[in-house]
């Protein structure tokens, strides 16, 4: 079975503790002149750091790059809003619920959607057949990562809502293992999770996103980072581009690369790259409306305290 675990187990309280005040207090060394990335263990940012062009891309700016590796967005964004990090990539959910806690966070970019790249999975001999057989059973799921909002809009396209089923809360890798061992009924994921798992043990979609969430990947910077460095902001997703793009056109390459990264077979992961969305570019007033809306349902279901406006937090750069 592929290890999608963090390659360092270390416990929570030193995660999001230790480490964050230990890469926070790198940030008041202005002569480094270091942007700290987060990542996940899978998209453009991994194939940035593979190529190591935006090291290049830098130089000329006297700025360097260091790399942050987390198991999801919430996790990711957790450590945006300690100022461990300056830039990093989430799915749409993530920065909903940091925005309403109060992160200082900007949106700068996005690619475009990619619905068939996150579902809800069932066990290949699983007796549930359509989303309203999930009423009353548990499932797995990364509490405010991009699924989350996939699996409102499931349960309501089957009139469920979100207290008609039982969540279990978990990280990617431990959820695998529940959804594994039989502990969970279904469990909603992302790929390239999604495609792991369908690989490994033959498991069913009961729904992806289509017709549901668009499930856009957002990229995302501190105010303070945006506000202090717009140069080598701009430079950072000028490369971005770049590297979405080559990606796009050498498929088997970029295969290979973030199958070697992640210990994954090439197979899972070409199939989660033909599921991918190609291209940065900058938030326009669709996606806004679309981050709004998903905004707005978490509000109404109580799973956010307060409205909060998303266009407030896009970076605007010739501003």
């Amino acid at each position: 079975m592929p290890d999608l675990s963090p390659s360092t187990r270390l416990p929570r309280r030193f995660l999001f503790g230790g480490a964050f005040a230990a890469l926070a207090a790198r940030r008041g060394a202005a002569a480094e002149k270091v942007v700290r990335v987060g990542v996940q263990k899978y998209g453009t940012l991994i194939v940035l750091r593979e190529r190591r062009t935006l090291e290049q891309a830098l130089r000329p700016l006297n700025w360097q790059a260091s790399w942050h590796e987390f198991p999801g967005g919430p996790q990711l964004l957790e450590a945006l809003a300690a100022g461990a990090i300056d830039f990093g990539t989430t799915g749409e959910a993530p920065p909903i619920f940091s925005q309403a806690a109060g992160s200082p966070l900007l949106y700068v970019g996005f690619e475009p959607p990619s619905p068939a790249g996150e579902a809800i999975l069932v066990p290949k001999d699983s007796p549930i057949r359509t989303l309203a057989d999930l009423r009353g059973k548990q499932v797995a799921l990364n509490k405010g990562a991009n699924v989350h909002f996939l699996l409102v809009q499931a349960l309501a396209s089957a009139g469920l809502k979100p207290g008609d089923i039982k969540p279990a809360y978990l990280a990617p890798a431990d959820a695998r293992a529940a959804f594994e061992r039989g502990a969970v009924d279904a469990w909603a994921i992302w790929d390239p999770f999604l495609s792991a798992a369908q690989e490994a043990t033959g498991a069913r979609v009961l729904a992806d996103g289509v017709g549901l969430a668009p499930n856009r990947q957002f990229f995302l910077a501190t105010r303070s980072f945006a506000r202090e460095q717009p140069d080598a902001l701009r430079r950072l997703m000028a490369e971005l581009d770049e590297t979405d793009r080559w990606a796009q056109g050498n498929q088997p390459e970029t295969a290979r690369m973030l199958a070697a990264s992640m210990g994954l077979p090439e197979p899972v992961v070409t199939r989660a790259l033909g599921r991918m969305g190609y291209g940065v570019q900058s938030l326009n007033d669709e996606v806004v409306a679309d981050q709004q809306r998903i905004a707005d349902t978490f509000h109404a279901l109580k799973l956010i305290p307060q409205r909060i406006n998303v266009a407030e937090a896009v970076w605007k750069p010739d501003a």
